[in-house]
């Protein structure tokens, strides 16, 4: 019987488990398995050439019990109402897990940013705040960047939204330049809340990184940190790498510096020098220590789980591993780092902005990096703690800390 791989379907199917488990009522299990609201809106922008394009457009909030919703924007030509619905989910699990006074929210555009010019980028991003601007605010839903966002148009959101409540309001979005407000350490905040956990993984299971090699499929902007933080803090070996194109295999170790030029001129990490060209499916099944899926979702599935090697498999993408997947790598002995706890890093890091921009005193980079370390370690132990107490996967352990907490704040204000 083929996977469903439909993410909605995948973060419901996660949920039910944990409910089950958890004992959740029914009144509650039903409202945490759906949106509690969500925006469908179309946007017309005038492109360049004087027509009119109008855009398909979501913002999805999907539980607040516990603060303001939380979320990015996606720009994706593929950008579905189902996939914005499931990454709402995982925020509101992943700020829950990591107990940050937030709920979960995401938003989504259906565009090919690679075909716009900045000047349409930017009146895109102002006809979006206009559509959804009424139900965003510091105190209601704050966006972020996410795949083909960025700072830029996160600073032309922010002041379409002043120029409509006549305030400033910096910390209605994150994610921002640092002249207007950013905060130290984002840029690299996902991955490295993901080499935190999997330092702490390491200690528990009495594993010695140092010199071991790790690889990772998907070369963006985490992948390309996790690359230099896992050879700087780690101080693994990083023996490949892969992106949309195909993958490269060396044994010895890659030059990240070299690597990273070769992507940025080339747009690629094939062709590469001294190494073999490999396929995304064979560096998931290299056998080294640790695995970083960093691209997209469902490429660990029950077909190839069972082919995995490494030791540890940290998510730094959302919904890497598939239902189906995760039993097949805990049978295996396979230590997986959630999602919604390995990339936590970066809304971890969007909180600390909120924070700073609430109070108009922003913190140096080492004080952002400290507290991102204590957050992420304090996570880690919740989660382990469960996995070892329970006998489940880390997954299933993330959930029951995550959703417990969500439910108990439903609970406490009666809404269930």
């Amino acid at each position: 019987m083929k996977e469903n791989l439909n993410p909605f379907h995948i973060a419901q199917q996660q949920l039910d488990e944990a409910a089950e488990y958890l004992g959740l009522d029914e009144s509650t299990h039903k409202l945490l398995r759906w949106p509690m609201m969500e925006l469908h809106f179309r946007i017309p922008v005038r492109m360049d050439d004087g027509s009119i394009k109008v855009f398909d457009a979501f913002r999805v909030q999907y539980n607040t019990a516990r603060g303001p919703a939380k979320g990015g924007i996606r720009w994706h030509p593929d950008e579905t109402i189902d996939t914005v619905r499931a990454l709402a989910a995982w925020m509101t699990w992943k700020t829950a897990v990591l107990d940050l006074p937030l709920g979960g929210g995401k938003g989504g555009v259906v565009c090919n940013p690679k075909e716009l010019s900045e000047s349409e980028k930017e009146r895109l991003a102002r006809g979006y705040i206009r559509a959804a601007g009424k139900h965003l605010g510091v105190f209601q839903d704050v966006p972020a960047p996410d795949v083909y966002t960025n700072p830029q148009i996160m600073a032309w959101m922010m002041d379409e939204y002043e120029t409509l409540v006549g305030e400033k309001h910096p910390g209605v979005i994150t994610g921002k330049p640092l002249a207007l407000g950013g905060s130290a350490g984002r840029k690299g905040a996902t991955a490295r809340g993901g080499i935190y956990v999997v330092r702490e993984a390491a200690k528990v299971m009495g594993i010695d990184l140092q010199g071991k090699p790790f690889a990772i499929q998907g070369f963006g902007n985490a992948g390309q940190h996790a690359a230099i933080l896992g050879q700087t803090i780690l101080k693994m070996k990083l023996v490949a790498v892969s992106d949309s194109k195909g993958g490269i295999y060396n044994p010895n170790g890659l030059d990240i510096k070299e690597l990273i030029e070769h992507k940025r001129m080339t747009g690629k990490v094939s062709g590469f020098r001294d190494a073999e060209e490999i396929t995304n499916e064979e560096l998931l099944e290299l056998d080294v220590e640790v695995l970083f899926p960093a691209a997209l979702e469902n490429v660990i599935t029950e077909e190839n789980a069972s082919r995995l090697k490494c030791r540890i498999c940290c998510e730094l993408a959302n919904g890497p591993t598939t239902p189906e997947a995760d039993h097949i790598l805990f049978d295996k002995g396979i230590l997986v780092l959630p999602d919604f706890l390995a990339n936590a890093g970066g809304v971890t890091v969007s909180y600390f902005e909120q924070v700073q921009n609430a109070y108009n005193f922003y913190w140096e980079l080492k004080e952002v990096q400290r507290r991102l370390n204590k957050r992420m370690t304090r996570a880690f132990m919740a989660v382990y703690e469960m996995h070892k107490q329970e006998n489940i996967h880390m997954r299933k352990a993330a959930y029951l800390v995550a959703v417990s907490r969500v439910a108990e704040a439903c609970r406490l204000r009666g809404w269930v």
